[in-house]
């Protein structure tokens, strides 16, 4: 089982590595916030991926149906609230901090997990991702697809951690004025893909 574990561990972490508006987003907490609530915010998009992942390795073929069926509609939610979280990003208050003797803001521990495991269960390009990996499995229902469920989970918590631990690093330089333009290059970011992801679901 070693074996199922380790390359589901792979899976997971090339689905979470691709840097798109959760990377970004986790990019920014870890710089605002600290290493915690950066790593918090990847930990909800790592639960997000192994639910998806025990919904592909299990075989659950009506929720598969349900969720691809509903896509359009997951699209537009999906947009709309990374619309909301790229504009309050973007609009942020400045707020210098003091990075020597601890964060003048603080996120808390529930909102950046909730927030990035929603998302990312809305994320339309998630569920294809993990469509298109497990479409040939063929240990539904066994044993095995338990542990995959667990190498997802914990490939995909691998490039969090990573992510987060490295940014945190690049915190330790940053000038306290510098928040500002965090807030609006992360927001416009955020922002952005929130549009693209609006625009496909009505083109």
């Amino acid at each position: 089982m070693w074996r199922v574990l380790f390359s589901s561990m792979v899976i997971g972490f090339s689905i979470a590595a691709p840097v798109g508006p959760i990377g970004v987003l986790c990019m920014r907490r870890t710089l605002v916030y600290g290493r915690v609530i950066g790593w918090l915010s990847g930990l909800g998009a790592a639960s997000a991926d192994a639910v998806y992942g025990m919904i592909a390795a299990l075989g659950m073929g009506l929720v598969i149906t349900i969720l691809t069926d509903q896509m359009l509609y997951l699209q537009i939610i999906g947009g709309l609230f990374l619309l909301y979280l790229g504009a309050t990003t973007f609009l942020a208050p400045i707020k210098p901090l003091d990075l020597s003797s601890g964060d003048a803001v603080t996120l808390p521990a529930w909102q950046a997990v909730s927030s990035t495991f929603a998302l990312t269960l809305t994320n339309p390009l998630t569920i294809l991702s993990f469509l298109g990996i497990f479409s040939g499995y063929t240990q539904v229902g066994t044993t095995a697809s338990y542990w995959v469920v667990l190498g997802v989970f914990l490939g995909s918590l691998l490039w969090w951690t990573l992510l987060s631990g490295g940014v945190a690093l690049v915190r330790n330089y940053l000038q306290p004025t510098w928040l500002g333009w965090i807030n609006r290059v992360a927001g416009a970011i955020i922002v952005i893909f929130a549009l693209q992801l609006i625009w496909r679901a009505f083109a």
